[in-house]
This record gives C-alpha cells, structure tokens and sequence, in this order.
C-alpha cells in the first residue's frame, strides 16, 4: 500500500423524495442566490424541477435557472454559465442530472469564483483552482459519479479537446440521491451509467500496487455488485432495490475509496475520451469501444492480476494465471454485450474509423506523455489498441 490522503466531505442524503431537501441543505451552506443547472427537458416534464424550486422557495432562497446541458458538456457552455451566474449573484450552484450536469456546475462554481482566470487554464492546470463556491446535486442518472468525486470533465469544441480536472474544491457539499428518479432513463442510457460505474473501479483496480487487501476487497465487491445491479435494472428499470445498489455505487467507484493506496491507471478514460471528443459518442460507449483492446494489450504485464480479478469477480476456477486471465477479460467482455454495449470501434455508431483517425486519436491522447500505468501507452501503444479495437 502507498502513501494517501483521504477527504469526502460530501453529505449524502439518499432516499425517496430526498430532492424535496434541496431548499434546506443550501440553506445549511449559507446560500440566498443559487444558480440551478440542469440538461433537457426531462428534468422539467417529470415534475423534479417544479419539486425542486419549490424547496428552494420555501427554504428562502432566490434561484436562477440555467438548463441545456448535453452530454460530453462543453467548456463554452460553462463559461456561459459563469457569466451568468456571477451576473445573478449566486453563491451557490445546484446541478439537477446526471454528470454532465455536476461537471457544467462544477466548472460555473470555479469561474464564479475566479472570474480573472481562464476556465480552459483552470483545466489544463495552467491556473490552479485555489477557491470555488459550494455545489450541489440532485441525481437522476447513476453513472458518472461526479456528485462525490474530486473530478470534472469538459469539452474544449474549439480545440476538440476533451479534458478532465482533478483538485478538491470540485467536490460537492451535498448530494441528493432518489434512486426512483432515474426509472424513466431509457435502457441504453442505464447501460451506458452501468458501465461507467465498472470502469471508474476497473481503471484503478488494475495496478501492480501489492500489500492492499482492503481497497481490493473494495474494489471486487463494488465489481460484483454493480455488475448484477446493472443487469437488473437494464431489464427492469423500476427494480427499486436494484437502482439504489447502482446509484450508490456509482458514487462509490468515483469517490476514491475503490483505488485508496494504489497507483492508478485510468488509459482507457484517456483512450476513451479522444473517442468522445472525435464522434461526440456516449461515455460509456467510449470506454466499453476500447477496454477489451486495452486489457489485452496490457495483460502480460501482470497476468496474475487479471488472474485475480477473474477469480474474485467471476468465480473463475482455471489454476493457469495466464488462462484465467484470458476468461476475465471474456467474461467482461460478455457483460457488456448482455447490456448491448459496444466492444470495438465499430460498434459505436460513429461510422469508419481509418488508421489517419487512430493516429490523430493517439497523438492527441499522448501528447503529454504517456498514459496509464499498468502499461505506459506511448504513441505507437495507442495506436495499437485503437487499431485493436478498429477490428473487433
């Protein structure tokens, strides 16, 4: 085990109408002006957002509202937010949805905050985040786990770049989690929560880290877990019990619990956003697209820790490391072809992806160097496992 430090300040209130509690948890923060982020109009035909400004209404709170948010969020939009926001006074954020949602308010709370710098420097690094203002959520998508995670994912369109940030101050002060919320998500979109959730754990499971039986225990149970939830739910939306287990882990695999004391590897995150910022594809379709590929290529690195995760996770019984490593990546494999998610480049729906896409993909994902750690991908790694995954 390394060396960590561990902070989850996030208050958590989980339950049937807990967006009812919108109002009195800004309250607790001290917040009078909040501005509420939110995506379509699904948020607002269902009844939540009427549920939500009426919270904020009782409680005493002014609000402004600021909805459009799309998946794979872009950075033009949150600095859109931004200016509002400050313009209205708000020391407060509340995103109602999914991660795209908490990520547009996340990046409003920091240029509220820093209106004197940049908000592409604040993601690039190029301007440290030092000061936010507090941000909230009401969950409606089990997926991305950005109401309890120290990170934020923007895309820059004028540069086709899609980058995360990572500090504390993008933690949330409070999230809402109604897991009867997200019954009316279409099945694809749980699909493509489910595997989100997977690949926040399985991007730090695989690591050459020894001597960390806790955060591996962790790690497998969450796998376990998720993966039966998702299978349900996908099946069944209004499976109550189910989606709360998926909701619950999706915050889990994302809040760092589920890599503590280990290095982390996250390439198939950085794989599969050049994905998404190229063919504006899903997240979770990015990541499926390119995780057998990577696994693969990766895999003698270590076979004992894919060996591991076979056995722990599936219940693979085969005594050969190498072999048992083998089926851990079938079997994963066959998961996400029962939620009907792509495994290969081919199946996400983008059209043709010629070797000039890969190399540009490739370039651009290892630009500043490698990715990964399990297996540093360099340059001619990339476009290996892409051009892997092109033939799947």
């Amino acid at each position: 085990m390394k060396d960590f430090e561990f902070w989850t300040p996030t208050k958590i209130v989980f339950g049937r109408d807990a967006e009812n509690r919108a109002g009195s948890l800004l309250k607790e923060l001290g917040a009078g002006r909040v501005f509420i982020v939110y995506g379509g109009g699904s948020a607002v035909r269902s009844g939540l957002m009427g549920r939500v400004e009426r919270s904020l209404s009782g409680a005493g709170i002014a609000y402004e509202l600021f909805g459009g948010v799309r998946p794979n969020p872009y950075l033009e939009f949150a600095e859109e937010g931004a200016e509002k926001a400050r313009a209205f006074g708000a020391d407060a954020v509340l995103a109602v949805g999914g991660g795209s949602a908490i990520d547009t308010a996340k990046g409003i709370a920091h240029g509220v905050a820093n209106p004197d710098k940049a908000m592409w420097d604040m993601w690039t690094g190029a301007a440290p985040i030092e000061r936010s203002i507090p941000v909230g959520a009401v969950l409606t998508i089990p997926a991305a786990g950005s109401e309890m995670s120290d990170s934020a994912v923007l895309t820059n369109r004028a540069l086709g770049i899609k980058r995360g940030v990572n500090t504390p101050k993008n933690r949330p002060a409070f999230a809402i989690m109604n897991p009867a919320l997200a019954a009316t998500l279409p099945r694809e979109q749980l699909a493509y929560g489910a595997c989100d959730i997977l690949m926040h754990t399985l991007d730090r499971y695989f690591t050459h880290t020894k001597g960390n039986p806790l955060t591996d225990a962790f790690a497998e149970s969450l796998l376990t877990v998720a993966m039966d939830a998702g299978a349900k739910v996908y099946d069944d939306p209004n499976n109550y019990d189910a989606m709360s287990d998926l909701m619950w882990c999706s915050s889990v695999s994302h809040n760092g619990l589920t890599g503590l004391g280990a290095v982390l590897d996250f390439g198939p995150h950085r794989l599969g956003h050049e994905l998404s910022a190229r063919y504006d594809v899903p997240h979770g379709v990015s990541l499926t697209a390119v995780w057998r590929a990577w696994a693969e290529y990766v895999c003698p690195e270590e076979p004992a820790r894919f060996a591991r995760f076979a056995r722990k996770v599936f219940g693979v019984s085969e005594p050969d490391d190498v072999k048992a490593a083998k089926q851990g990546v079938e079997r994963q494999t066959a998961y996400f072809r029962r939620l009907n998610m792509p495994v290969g480049l081919g199946g996400m729906g983008a059209g043709l992806v010629t070797p000039e896409d890969i190399a540009f993909m490739a370039e651009r994902a290892t630009a500043n160097g490698p990715v990964g750690n399990f297996k540093k991908i360099y340059f001619e790694d990339a476009k290996a496992i892409y051009t892997a995954a092109n033939q799947a």
